[in-house]
């Protein structure tokens, strides 16, 4: 009698722990680079619940954000949700998607809890621009459905659009990268675009090949499990 009774939870414990397994999901984000000559730095995807916000236009953009947008470090948004208990995991690419090109990355092991998505990622040859969405709903995505979004470039609003070559990290002048001094709107707003030395702004490390209209970017999200 025992034995059986044993047998039984035993099954049954099997039985959960599959089911478990089952219901976990898996995605793919591609991100594609629209700009004509802006290398775009490896982007960061945050999984998280809705009370977590990437940025808010017209707000302030978080220390992790200003490392990401002024000097294409993705590393402390990756380690965000070690301080951050709204953030449930991060994942992120260690390569630069080229004019025109693309990377992907798969999100495993996505369960029930996390139900939204942010993604980011520098327009090198700038002072702080980035593409970016955040808080994307993928709860109701079914196996094989994808999401596509038209991402806008942003600007951090916490450099000046100075577009001076010691101030962008890009190759065009392999300048500084983050600074920790706040010298603009200090809000996150929609980027102006740049003004190249070829449009009378005789101090730009820019030529016009490196200005940008919108979307910088689109982003596909597809469920493949």
């Amino acid at each position: 009698m025992n034995l059986k009774l044993l047998v039984i939870i035993s099954s049954l414990f099997i039985f959960l722990g599959c089911s478990d397994t089952d219901n976990t999901k898996a995605f793919k984000v591609t991100v594609k680079n629209n700009t004509n000559s802006q290398p775009l730095s490896p982007f960061v995807v945050l999984s998280h619940n809705e009370d977590y916000h990437l940025f808010k236009i017209g707000m302030p953009a978080s220390i992790e954000l200003e490392h990401l947008a002024e000097g294409g470090n993705h590393l402390p948004l990756a380690v965000s949700k070690t301080s951050n208990n709204n953030i449930y995991n991060t994942f992120f690419k260690s390569e630069e998607i080229p004019p025109g090109g693309t990377e992907s990355i798969i999100l495993s092991s996505i369960n029930h809890k996390h139900k939204y998505l942010s993604i980011a990622s520098m327009l090198v040859n700038t002072n702080d621009a980035f593409i970016g969405e955040t808080g994307l709903n993928i709860s109701s995505l079914n196996v094989g459905e994808v999401i596509k979004i038209n991402a806008p470039v942003w600007d951090a609003g916490t450099e000046a659009n100075s577009e001076l070559a010691a101030t962008i990290p890009g190759p065009v002048s392999s300048g500084e990268g983050f600074n920790p001094i706040r010298n603009d709107k200090n809000q996150v707003v929609i980027h102006p675009g740049v003004i190249s030395n070829d449009d009378g702004l005789t101090y730009s490390a820019l030529d016009t090949n490196l200005r940008f209209l919108n979307p910088g970017a689109v982003i596909f999200i597809t469920r493949i499990k």
